[in-house]
């Protein structure tokens, strides 16, 4: 961490607000793909869309965990137990994406199949890794979806605290703009 570095470079601003719209995507239209039966048109589509989504997300995810060890961020502000907690926190969203790539692809491919990311390309499948595959997979999956949304909001939550009542630039540096 450079301190002389004052907001988040503009790759790094893209990458975050990119991810946070698409976690939050992503997390409602799995809660609405749950629901569909087998006769809506959108039974087959919904979740081809949410795994291709999902699997550029986690591309777009390495590439940030990536980004975040070659590029000097400006360094976080607070309370020595706030700056504990901002971290772990962001370590937690990481761990908790990884999760749900995971297990989403766990739950894809246990029939075997690969998965197709906007026919563009296809991920392979590994299989049935290991009996119930989809159903452990898929509670995983949906307990650690809201565990990241829950986490996201939390983390959204201190921003605009930092903002509206520290008054400092936590949230400025993710936005590109200097006090």
């Amino acid at each position: 961490m450079d301190t002389q570095v004052k907001n988040y470079n503009l790759f790094a601003r893209v990458m975050h607000w990119l991810s946070a719209l698409c976690i939050i995507g992503l997390f409602a239209v799995g809660l609405w793909m749950v629901d569909l039966g087998y006769y809506s048109e959108w039974y087959r589509t919904a979740p081809h869309y949410h795994r291709s989504v999902g699997l550029l997300l986690a591309a777009l995810t390495l590439l940030r965990i990536i980004w975040k060890q070659v590029t000097n961020s400006p360094s976080v502000v607070g309370k020595p137990f706030e700056v504990l907690a901002a971290k772990a926190a962001h370590s937690m969203m990481y761990l908790l994406l990884i999760t749900i790539f995971i297990s989403g692809y766990l739950i894809s491919t246990s029939d075997g199949r690969g998965i197709e990311v906007f026919n563009w390309f296809t991920v392979p499948g590994a299989g049935e890794l290991f009996p119930n595959q989809s159903d452990i997979a898929g509670e995983v999956h949906f307990y650690a979806a809201w565990a990241v949304i829950l986490m996201a909001g939390l983390h959204a939550a201190a921003a605009l605290k930092h903002h509206f009542i520290d008054k400092d630039n936590t949230l400025r540096k993710m936005l590109g703009a200097s006090k």
